[in-house]
């Protein structure tokens, strides 16, 4: 018996009218229907008698079609006869009123146990347009509920949630876009829809398109991964990064699983991530710091001491390193040798002689190496006015200086010009003071290959800095002292 009152189920409600001509297939396509739905039915005549039945509602309750088609309503079987008429009563009024009505029953099952189940009833009209019966499409209220926590989910995704949520078609395109996504990418929700990845994201598109790609073949990964993303923003492109989830969506209607796209949700972390290794950053420099004094402590002449601060300093922070030592005017050296003190070499503040600076060391040029002591002959640097160096000392405190946006051509010929290695393109100066005085300037050098120096490099330099001055001082105290003990020895007994 199918979900009718006959072979086949009938195309209208009530029972056949004897010698009424029927359309070829026409009930079987209706049976087909009706038995392929995912929601029960069944449907009343004008006289509350069964008329359909489907294999939904068989399956939610156990009664097959031949058992349900043609009973009077549930009374006796579907339901409790103290609840029957209640029942009957509330399905059947949907005949006379407009629209939809919403029910919840409690049904028998074959086997005698009870299941909730929430309805929609409406009329059903004949060809004059009269009320000729009641269809009912029930099912079990945890599965409505379950569709309706589905549904509520997916719109609160899209609406209040407090991370992007982003679906990607099969093309790798967005399908949708919710409004956190929508002002993370900096851009409408309609305007990023169908549009290609890399106009929205000026870098990490290939990283990205890779992930998606890897989740509609093999399915969603075990864990979140954090991506980095440059935007295209008005105020310039930013980088971002994105801890994101990715899930594959299949279509639950085919009989195979048939990817419609990936579901990818972020949560922007870039002040987190920065903060992390801003935070490893200085425990990284803190510890050379630590090491550089340690290996220092070591050393008999107070220049070794010099380069070895220097070549700690340059682990991760540089490519190149100088210090230049500031030479007295002629002047300047005639007023110290008259005094009878006899004065150390530096430069005062306030002096009015010009800046002159003697390299005393610096990284080997062409190969990484320890720091070289040089400047024996205490020839001076031919530096131009305006130097950064120059402006270091004459300022006693910190200059940043870079090559700009230009071809490798032009910014080789902007370090050479500056006395520096021909891959220099970001320059820090920091100034040399010990006891007052200046005594030199250290030069620390990025290629093109890393970031300008900020204002945290230049707090680190200056650290390292004063390590230098200190050194340097006191290499000119033993200078000084052994000067006096030679002069001595050499005077009349």
């Amino acid at each position: 018996m199918s979900a009718s009152r006959r072979s086949g189920t009938t195309d209208e409600l009530g029972p056949d009218e004897p010698g009424e001509p029927e359309e070829p297939g026409g009930s079987d396509l209706l049976a087909a229907l009706l038995d392929g739905m995912d929601a029960a039915l069944c449907a009343f005549d004008a006289d509350g008698v069964v008329t359909h039945w489907n294999r939904e509602a068989e399956r939610i309750l156990g009664w097959t079609a031949a058992e349900a088609v043609g009973r009077h309503g549930f009374a006796g079987w579907a339901v409790r006869s103290a609840d029957a008429e209640e029942v009957q009563a509330r399905l059947m009024s949907a005949m006379h009123a407009p629209g939809r009505q919403v029910h919840e029953f409690a049904l028998v099952t074959k086997d005698g146990g009870r299941v909730l189940v929430r309805t929609q009833s409406a009329a059903v009209r004949g060809p004059e347009g009269k009320p000729a019966g009641v269809y009912c499409a029930f099912s079990e209220v945890h599965a409505q509920i379950d569709l309706e926590r589905s549904i509520a989910l997916s719109e609160a995704l899209f609406e209040d949630a407090a991370w992007g949520v982003v679906l990607i078609d099969a093309d790798l395109r967005p399908a949708v876009v919710n409004a956190h996504a929508a002002r993370a990418l900096g851009i409408g929700r309609t305007s990023a829809l169908g549009r290609p990845l890399g106009e929205l994201l000026a870098q990490g598109v290939e990283e990205l398109e890779a992930v998606l790609t890897h989740v509609l073949a093999e399915g969603a990964p075990p864990a979140p991964a954090e991506m980095w993303v440059t935007l295209r923003t008005a105020e310039g492109e930013q980088r971002r990064c994105w801890r994101s989830g990715f899930v594959r969506l299949a279509s639950p209607l085919a009989e195979e699983p048939v990817p419609l796209g990936v579901g990818w949700l972020f949560q922007d972390v870039t002040d987190v991530k920065q903060g992390e290794q801003e935070a490893a950053l200085l425990r990284f420099r803190g510890n050379q710091l630590h090491r550089a004094a340690r290996a220092a402590a070591e050393c008999e002449d107070p220049l070794e001491v010099a380069t070895v601060h220097l070549d700690f300093a340059l682990a991760g922070f540089a490519d190149h390193a100088l210090i230049d030592r500031v030479m007295p005017s002629p002047r300047a050296k005639a007023r110290e040798d008259g005094r009878a003190d006899g004065a150390e070499e530096g430069f005062e503040d306030g002096a009015d002689t010009a800046v002159r600076l003697v390299r005393l060391a610096a990284t080997p040029a062409g190969a990484p190496g320890p720091s070289l002591l040089t400047g024996a002959a205490g020839l001076p640097v031919r530096y131009e006015p305006g130097h950064p160096a120059l402006q270091c000392v004459e300022r006693a405190g910190a200059v940043r200086a870079d090559a700009g946006s230009v071809p490798a051509e032009r910014a080789r010929e902007w370090a050479l010009a500056r006395q520096w290695p021909g891959d220099a393109v970001h320059a820090l100066c920091a100034v040399l003071r010990s006891r007052g005085r200046t005594l030199g300037v250290v030069t620390f050098l990025r290629g093109s290959g890393r970031h300008r120096f900020e204002r945290s490099d230049t707090a680190y330099a200056e650290d390292v800095a004063v390590r230098i001055a200190a050194a340097l001082d006191l290499a000119e105290a033993v200078r000084g002292a052994q000067g006096g003990r030679n002069a001595a020895r050499g005077g009349p007994k």
